[in-house]
């Protein structure tokens, strides 16, 4: 099969398309036609060795994908696992989606909701569970608190403007630029912040009366972090999600100390190994969300599998809203 391969981890640029090998579902495996796959930061992070999961080279990157169930292993059981062939199924994978086939443990294969076609399904189960479990699981987002999300047009901050009204909150949202602060407010922010223009931590304690936000989403980091540290209520919950600002931020711990601050890190691929049962759950729930019309995939690109050095520039490049999506 014709696939995105990595000879050797040494960034997405070193990447090619090449031929191989057709998987086989294993026991308590699921064998998946591929129609899309969500392309993520964390892809350049693999292809450079520099992520947390490191395959045995040649391999084929891509952490999550949508389409058909070709084929169930052994062990498989369709009445419990509720997987069928021909069924339509998103999946999250250790690596492997940017092929026109892959292999998926049961326990990590979705049931598509309805109302989404492949591409919007592809960049699902990242993005949305992600912002789902920080927020629900971590943060303890309550109906009525106001929501401080940073990067809000991007592929997980716009899923967690999203979740974040459908859980009853005030979204404050920032995006750089009129055009991503533009989507960030179609996706339901109530306040939005363009920090390009704006100061993050004067434009929040405005927004809020000098009180500040209760929760912050940040997958930004750096001076981002800490401008909104600067800008919480007491009591407040900051969410770690990752660094897309390239800076790792040192967080004064006399801030915290001071108005009660939690300082939370959230890494939901763990939550695969540690607790399935969490993601099935929210799998659920995120369907209900959605059937009612409170989530809306957006997906920027969509782009076939060849176009994958114009995907990475544009995710890298912060040149992307939402998703960008593959498709063999």
């Amino acid at each position: 099969m014709q696939a995105l391969i990595c000879d050797q981890p040494t960034g997405y640029e070193n990447l090619r398309l090449g031929d191989m090998p057709v998987p086989e579902a294993g026991p308590g495996e699921v064998l998946i036609e591929v129609k899309a796959a969500g392309m993520n930061f964390a892809d350049s992070l693999m292809a450079a060795g520099k992520y947390q999961v490191k395959p045995e080279p040649p391999f084929v990157p891509g952490l999550e994908l949508a389409g058909v169930v070709a084929r169930l292993g052994a062990g498989v059981n369709t009445g419990v696992d509720g997987l069928a062939i021909g069924q339509r199924v998103m999946a999250v994978v250790d690596h492997g989606a940017f092929a026109p086939v892959a292999t998926a443990r049961s326990a990590d294969v979705f049931p598509i909701p309805d109302g989404l076609d492949f591409p919007q399904a592809a960049g699902f189960p990242i993005a949305y569970g992600t912002s789902y479990g920080a927020l629900v699981w971590k943060a303890r987002l309550r109906p009525g608190e106001t929501l401080l999300v940073h990067g809000a047009a991007g592929g997980v901050g716009l899923t967690a403007v999203e979740i974040g009204k459908a859980l009853g909150a005030r979204v404050i949202a920032t995006a750089g630029g009129a055009d991503k602060c533009a989507i960030a407010a179609a996706h339901g922010a109530d306040d939005i912040i363009d920090y390009k223009v704006e100061d993050i931590r004067e434009r929040v304690k405005a927004l809020t009366a000098g009180r500040g936000a209760d929760v912050v989403y940040d997958p930004v980091g750096g001076d981002t972090f800490e401008a909104s540290l600067r800008a919480v209520a007491w009591n407040a919950r900051l969410v770690v999600i990752g660094f897309a600002a390239g800076k790792v931020q040192q967080i004064p711990a006399n801030i915290l100390l001071v108005k009660n601050v939690d300082i939370l890190g959230f890494y939901w691929g763990s939550y695969r190994r540690e607790a399935p049962g969490l993601l099935a759950d929210s799998f659920l729930a995120l369907a209900r969300i959605a059937q009612n019309g409170q989530l809306r995939p957006h997906v920027s690109h969509i782009l076939p599998l060849g176009a994958w050095r114009e995907g990475f520039e544009a995710l890298l490049g912060r040149r992307s809203t939402g998703k960008i999506v593959l498709t063999p």
